[in-house]
């Protein structure tokens, strides 16, 4: 599933497509993705205009004209298409390009949204792990899904002493800590792993044993390593794409995520435990 740098290079390419655009015609190919498309999706976006797009944790916001905002999550394999009366365009730095046709019909095309001037933007997603919603701007923060979310990694209420509010007393496993949304929105599996490796902290560790100035080191290397792959482009392990139809790169940075086995800089050998279902990787040697 894309992590927060993935979703963070998908809504700036998509920033120059749709801030702006006026959306004169929405197809919705079937009734929903992960969830239903709520009631009138397509007429209630038809005729409104974007006035900017942002992301909360994984999650894509468009804000419209017409006091509503449109929520988009990629679930694992959802992507964006931009065709142009004269075909596939390059957007500068992002460009889009997902293996959709330039009829835009596809069998995973499932949304596509026509803006004024004649650019199609077609949502893909074979795997239908996706959403779409609609919401009123002003109700946005009580949505179900955005209402219990933590504070912004990259945003400043992300502070040392914050995390040792939240981590007092905390028995639970750091990694599962940081990647409880409700503390920290938008960190993901293998943001983690990197996170935990810089910082030479053991997922193992019961959150409310680390120190206020380890929780500095941390909050600072949590900002770098997301920064550094937004960068990159994010990382391809599976399915993301983006660039020029390219892959994100990050991944060639990875220090110990999907590396067991492998050695460590340290000199130590990167091991593979699960924790509450997911593979968290790290060095034994120099993460206490």
């Amino acid at each position: 599933m894309p992590e927060l740098p993935e979703v963070e290079t998908v809504k700036r390419g998509l920033e120059p497509v749709l801030t702006g655009a006026k959306i004169t015609r929405v197809d919705v190919r079937r009734a929903g993705l992960r969830f239903p498309f709520p009631e009138g999706f397509a007429q209630a976006l038809s005729g409104a205009r974007v006035k900017g797009l942002s992301r909360r944790a994984k999650y894509i916001l468009g804000d419209l004209d017409t006091g509503f905002s449109l929520i988009v999550h990629l679930g694992m394999t959802g992507r964006f298409t931009t065709l142009t009366p004269q075909g596939l365009q390059n957007l500068g730095e992002f460009y889009f390009e997902t293996g959709s046709n330039e009829s835009a019909d596809g069998p995973h095309d499932h949304v596509v949204f026509h803006l004024e001037g004649g650019t199609r933007l077609v949502y893909s997603d074979p795997r239908r792990f996706g959403m779409m919603d609609l919401v009123e701007t002003a109700r946005l923060d009580q949505h179900k899904l955005l209402r219990d979310l933590g504070v912004e990694p990259l945003g400043n209420a992300l502070s040392a002493d914050y995390l040792a509010a939240k981590f007092k007393g905390k028995a639970a496993p750091l990694k599962a800590s940081l990647l409880d949304q409700r503390i920290i929105a938008g960190l993901g599996n293998i943001y983690v792993c990197e996170v935990l490796h810089r910082s030479k902290l053991s997922p193992k560790r019961m959150a409310g044993s680390v120190k206020t100035d380890k929780l500095e080191e941390l909050v600072r290397h949590i900002r770098d390593i997301l920064n550094e792959a937004i960068l990159a482009g994010g990382s391809t392990l599976q399915d993301f794409q983006h660039t020029d139809g390219g892959q994100g790169s990050y991944q060639q940075r990875f220090a110990v995520y999907d590396r067991e086995g492998e050695p460590c800089t340290c000199g130590g050998t990167i091991k593979r435990i699960v924790q509450s279902g997911r593979s968290s990787f790290y060095c034994p040697k120099c993460q206490k």
